[in-house]
């Protein structure tokens, strides 16, 4: 059965899905001997690819079709993310923190596009994730690894069901010491289960903690990875996460042909971030004995003061010809409680079979977010050590200070679908959903950040499938669906008040929220041969958002930004994939093109070389947006060589992009790049199985993400104290890597 709502019982047959059909299982995502489930994602699905904006494979940029699930504040999120029905985007910024998911956990991941009742953020689709239980889970099994780089991890489960109780366990922790300066990571997550069912009724009680550290040592300049791929620029680059949360879920028949499920939740979410940067703060040039902000102004001749948090200007207290910088600091702590409802019936409709859902949900969250900012000074290593000195409210216009805010987000929807059967070959669905979206924003320093934003649109979905043959199934569907701003962006929208992006929000004038509208269109079948089962799939997407957001870099201030409506966006594409499951032999292999371009003229900043005089690049309609590769190629293959020897591999080509900040289409672009993984395992008995896995075996040096950076705002030390001339940089991935393990099932 396939979702067509986050509530796991709503499925219907995937033959009846107006849409592309996306679903990992937990073979799938075993076999990448991973506690990331976002490598299963890329392997398996042919429109996904993952980016590390933030240098850590364990805090990924998933990108489908386009648009994007990330962790990194201010990213345009593009993308819904359930939980056992539970929307898990966080509320303050409508991040996804892929590290908090229970990798061992996971039962099922499908990846549900072209339908508006997953809410919010499903401009590209839904990923929706189904854990286990101790109904579908027996026995127990415990996995540990270690391999390059210091990594070491080791996952426990276990499930057992006794009469109408079951009750199921995960538990994992990870250490890994990277590949790059600064960026070891420690990932320690639970998930437990407790179900009762009987043959009317089912609920479960489920629960989660994780508390994650992470060295994220985000782009660094090419001319110092040239030097040493493991270098980092402005260090250091932490975060912490930790999450708790319940969900209890039911599931009723109330009658033979109507069933009634629902949940209800609480998820507490703690973020505390450092990030080291070049600062605006340096000496005045008037007189160098006080601390200014930013450069003098060419007309009136004023150099703003660097203010200390009593608001008066700060004495420079550093030496002479020192580098300085800043650690900012932010806080995030976000309490979300949540109800939803839903009723399916089956019953027939004039003679024909019919599936109709209707269902509501509510979310409220309360956020609380903090910022400050520490000056200090840039070692030769760009370790930025701290002095002490916390800036106050400087730059002008004021664009840097600390951040004290309270906001409050109320997500309601309601929504219906309904799928019929015209004859026992066609199937019509339709539908829709009503979002409704409030957003509060409580300034807890002054006025400034103040503001109560609400949004609200119904989104359709039409769309039919027919079964052609047996085996041969041809769908299309078009459908609606929105986002919100999230209070971050809100609360850092002013062109002529730019701030550090997902640090030092300063105003809150309004944006427009984003809508997609979506048509596609395929064929799918599977066919019965004598070497196994062969499975295939070929279709087309197109998706025009209206009033896209992005963070748009200030032409004025070095480092800092705003999020800016830009007008209409298309993403399409199509994607293909074959399969060829046996006993003994699994093949895959897929092929996606995404083209994703700007529809509307617009100047927006940029440190991109190719900038004017006021530091601007023009778009113009059918430029390419950034960071979307157009052609995505995978392959791998599993072969048995005796019941017990198996080996496997897998390969992953992604074309060239154009670098963030070069919205223009006028630099070189960041290269292709082509990875080559094999594993292999041996069962040793019915209990012990050892394996092993090689990443990347030919050590292509490559990077998946790419921007450009301010050239003057730090110094080459390792060339002499130069300044840098190339504004590119990058996130380089990781090198050749071996790993072996042992795993006992019981």
């Amino acid at each position: 059965m396939y979702p067509t709502s986050p509530i796991a019982g709503s499925g219907i047959d995937p033959d009846k899905v107006p849409a592309s059909v996306n679903v990992v299982d937990t073979n799938q995502i075993a076999r990448t001997g991973s506690l990331n489930i976002a490598d299963a994602l890329q392997q398996q699905v042919p429109g996904i690819i993952v980016n590390e904006v933030t240098g850590n494979p364990f805090q990924p940029d998933v990108q489908f079709r386009g648009f994007v699930a990330s962790p990194v504040a201010g990213t345009p999120q593009g993308l819904a993310v359930y939980q056992n029905g539970v929307r898990i985007n966080e509320a303050f910024g409508d991040t996804v923190n892929w590290d908090l998911i229970p990798t061992a956990a996971i039962r099922s991941v499908t990846v549900v596009t072209n339908n508006p009742a997953f809410g919010l953020n499903a401009l590209g689709g839904a990923i929706n994730v189904q854990m286990k239980d101790g109904f579908n889970y027996h026995g127990a099994e415990i996995d540990t690894m270690g391999g390059s780089f210091g990594r070491i991890q080791s996952s426990a489960q276990w499930g057992k069901q006794v009469d109408n109780f079951a009750v199921y366990g995960a538990l994992e922790g990870l250490h890994d010491g990277g590949f790059r300066n600064f960026s070891a990571s420690t990932v320690r997550r639970f998930y437990g289960d407790v179900g009762y069912r009987n043959d009317t009724s089912e609920f479960h009680l489920n629960m989660g903690l994780a508390d994650n550290n992470f060295g994220a040592a985000t782009t660094v300049p090419v001319e110092l990875l040239q030097q040493y791929w493991g270098a980092t620029y402005t260090t250091p680059q932490t975060s912490t996460n930790r999450v708790g949360y319940l969900n209890l879920t039911g599931k009723v028949e109330a009658t033979p042909s109507w069933t009634i499920e629902g949940s209800a939740h609480v998820r507490v979410f703690d973020q505390k971030m450092l990030d080291a940067n070049p600062t605006g703060t340096r000496p005045c040039d008037a007189d160098a004995t006080l601390l200014c902000f930013g450069d003098v102004n060419a007309l009136t001749g004023f150099q703003p003061p660097a203010n200390g948090l009593n608001g008066v200007q700060l004495a420079n207290p550093f030496d002479t010809g020192a580098v300085l910088g800043e650690r900012d600091r932010t806080t995030t702590h976000s309490t979300t409680i949540g109800v939803s409802l839903q009723a399916t019936n089956d019953d027939q409709l004039f003679g024909h079979n019919n599936h109709f859902v209707v269902g509501t949900s509510f979310d409220s969250s309360v956020s609380r977010f903090t910022a400050s900012a520490e000056l200090g000074t840039i070692g030769s290593n760009y370790v930025v050590s701290g002095s002490g000195i916390f800036l106050g409210q400087s730059g002008d216009p004021v664009s840097i200070g600390p951040v004290a805010l309270r906001t409050t987000n109320q997500y309601s929807g309601l929504y219906a679908l309904d799928t019929f059967d015209v004859t026992n070959a066609f199937s019509i669905t339709a539908g829709g959903r009503f979002n409704a979206a409030r957003i509060t924003l409580e300034d807890q320093i002054g006025s400034a950040l103040n503001g109560n934003e609400a949004f609200n649109r119904f989104n359709p979905i039409i769309g039919g499938t027919y079964k052609i043959t047996p085996g041969l199934t041809a769908y299309a569907g078009y459908s609606e669906a929105n986002r919100a701003p999230t209070p971050l962006e809100l609360g850092c929208a002013d062109p002529a008040h730019p701030c550090i992006v997902a640090a030092f929000l300063v105003s809150d004038p309004p944006l427009k929220q984003v809508v997609s509208r979506t048509v596609e269109a395929g064929l799918r079948g599977t066919k019965d041969l004598n070497i196994g089962t062969f499975g295939w799939k070929l279709g087309g997407f197109r998706s025009d958002n209206t009033d896209d957001i992005l963070a748009i870099p200030s032409p004025v201030l070095q480092g800092f930004g705003y999020f800016q409506n830009v007008g209409s966006t298309r993403r399409q594409g199509i994607e293909a994939q074959v399969s060829l499951k046996s006993s003994a032999l699994q093949l895959y292999a897929s092929y996606a093109l995404v083209d994703a371009r700007f529809l509307d003229s617009l100047q927006v900043g940029s440190n991109s070389p190719f900038a004017d005089v006021n530091g601007n690049v023009q778009i113009l309609p059918g430029n390419r947006i950034p960071a979307i590769p157009r052609n995505r190629i995978k392959a791998g293959f599993d072969y048995s060589v005796t019941d017990a020897f198996k080996v496997g591999g897998d390969a992953l080509f992604v074309s060239s992009q154009y670098f963030v900040g070069d919205e223009s289409n006028q630099a070189r672009r960041l290269p292709s790049y082509a990875v080559f993984n094999l594993h292999a395992s041996y069962q040793i008995n019915k209990t012990f199985q050892i394996y092993a896995r090689a990443d990347n075996i030919f050590d292509n040096r490559y990077a998946t993400y790419g921007t450009f950076f301010d050239t003057g705002a730090v110094p080459n030390f390792a060339n002499g104290g130069t300044e840098f001339t190339d504004p590119r940089s990058v996130s380089p991935a990781r090198p050749r890597a071996f790993y072996a393990g042992l795993k006992a099932t019981f």
